[in-house]
């Protein structure tokens, strides 16, 4: 338990820490157009390794998978510190991807293995969100830190000491256990290669949406690529005889509820975490070590809101409502969110994000809990990589589409805001947001706006409040989405433990 600790500790700082670095990032590296990308790209790998992770390590076992989604994912932050574009960046994210994606589809399921029992699942979940939490909580602060004191290429390198001690402490004492043990260990290889192939054509179409406009002919010819790409992968996991994704699963609407739970919960997290200190820096102004501190709430409060769901799930009659009970306290929490200016307090924009992170911690924990308890033992590790994946595909759309809403109002506005500038010069700093990250630009600004009798002032607070009114939006449609997954679930059927035949492990 402690080196899965100590691996959900990896997953969980490079999911913070690396947040509050990008507006910096963008500003050294000028690459704000591959802003959605560094996140897009790693959630693309990410998803793509938990679902083939989670099935080969029912076939084998997880241990060996845990191991090398340690080293590929700490040679890869290395790889991240190292980068000298945005296109490097996105690349070593991939790279990154590949290893969370392993540590995530054999690490929770790890946990299942250790303690078959769902209510010892429960009491342990305690121990697992405390770990995520702790690094949670530091994340933000720490890259904020991290990046004013020694620059944003330090938030990937520490992950270093913490792969370096996971390692052998996973290497020696977590225990291969492989629940299958038949001569059968075919694995769907096409069916893989299909699965990432619909990634990449779904991150792909959904980033062009911004770019080619719904007139363009391409575009639809890329929407039906990826419809058909999709239809491919389904039709080959229905006749497969080893497939990816058993379709068996989905006989349990439980699970299908689960997944669609999964990728819209998956949507309004990453959006809430990876806008906010966009938000805070971009659009008030603020250092990246206070809009670190501001946002620490948001996952520190999803470690609290976990360890009372693990105390509440054994004592209710109806712990499945937990889902929808949280989503409510999210709707309240999203709407301040979206409300939030430059002269909101601070200490209410922490609320807002503590009531957000709190009804989250209802929600993570319980996706995986009942899924594991609506399947087989057997299938207990595809199907937790399962609500994984489906996750890290929300998540991915989610940034995608919240970079296109945030890039057309910030456009749409601050066309308005130019409205009298008839300086190219000028025009041309205000076509990304990234000129209200890098001071550079905006000493530029203030030099050609003096010879041109303009109040550089003014203009740069009209566009700050074009990026805020962008992200205003993008929280708005997260409202939405939580409505839908509220209505989503309040059908979820009883949370009942399941006890079923299964194979008895094979040491």
């Amino acid at each position: 338990m402690s080196g899965i600790c100590l691996v959900m500790m990896l997953i969980a700082l490079d999911q913070t820490v690396v947040g509050t670095a990008l507006p910096r990032v963008v500003a050294e590296l000028q690459g704000y157009a591959l802003y959605p990308w560094v996140a897009s790209a790693y959630l693309m790998t990410n998803a793509v390794m938990i679902a083939i992770t989670g099935r080969l390590g029912d076939l084998y076992g997880r241990k060996p998978f845990v191991l090398v989604a340690i080293v590929v994912f700490t040679l890869a932050s290395v790889l991240c510190g190292m980068a000298q574009s945005m296109l490097q960046l996105v690349l070593a994210r991939a790279l990154q991807g590949v290893g969370g994606g392993m540590l995530a589809g054999a690490a929770f399921a790890s946990v299942s293995d250790l303690f078959p029992d769902p209510m010892q699942k429960v009491r342990w979940q305690a121990m697992l969100s405390a770990s995520f939490g702790i690094a949670t909580a530091m994340g933000p602060a720490l890259g904020g830190w991290l990046t004013e004191h020694l620059g944003w290429r330090s938030v990937f390198y520490v992950n270093l000491p913490i792969g370096l001690l996971a390692l052998p402490v996973v290497w020696r004492f977590l225990p291969h256990v492989v629940h299958h043990d038949s001569d059968d260990r075919t694995i769907d290889w096409l069916g893989a290669a299909l699965l990432a192939a619909g990634f990449c054509a779904i991150l792909n179409t959904t980033e062009r949406f911004g770019t080619m406009g719904l007139a363009n002919p391409w575009l639809w010819t890329m929407i039906a690529g990826t419809v058909l790409i999709c239809w491919l992968f389904v039709r080959h996991q229905l006749r497969s005889r080893a497939p990816i994704i058993p379709p068996r699963l989905f006989a349990e609407k439980a699970v299908r509820q689960l997944c669609a739970l999964g990728f819209l919960t998956g949507l309004v997290m990453f959006v809430l975490i990876f806008y906010a200190p966009l938000l805070l820096q971009g659009g008030f102004g603020l250092s990246p070590k206070t809009a670190g501190v501001l946002v620490t709430p948001l996952l520190v409060s999803i470690t609290i809101g976990s360890i009372i769901n693990g105390r509440l799930v054994p004592r209710l009659p109806h712990p499945e409502k937990l889902i929808s009970w949280g989503l409510l306290v999210l709707m309240f929490g999203a709407a301040l969110l979206a409300t939030l200016n430059d002269a909101t307090p601070h200490w209410l924009m922490a609320l807002g994000f503590a009531v957000c992170g709190l009804s989250l911690g209802f929600q993570l924990p319980n996706l995986t809990l009942q899924v594991q308890s609506a399947v087989v033992r057997a299938d207990v590790g595809v199907a937790s990589a399962l609500i994984q994946m489906m996750r890290m595909l929300g998540s991915m759309i989610g940034a995608s589409a919240a970079g296109l809403a945030v890039d057309l109002r910030y456009r749409e506005q601050v066309s308005g805001v130019l409205a009298d500038v008839h300086s190219p010069e000028i025009t041309h700093l205000f076509e990304s947001p990234q000129l209200l990250v890098r001071v550079q630009d905006q000493v530029q600004l203030g030099q050609l706006a003096a010879s041109h009798g303009l109040d550089a002032a003014v203009l740069l607070d009209g566009a700050r409040q074009s990026l805020v009114s962008g992200i205003h939006l993008a929280f708005f449609a997260c409202i939405v989405v939580i409505v839908l997954s509220y209505l989503v679930a309040r059908g979820l059927p009883p949370f009942v433990v399941k006890t079923r035949p299964a194979q008895e492990p094979a040491h």
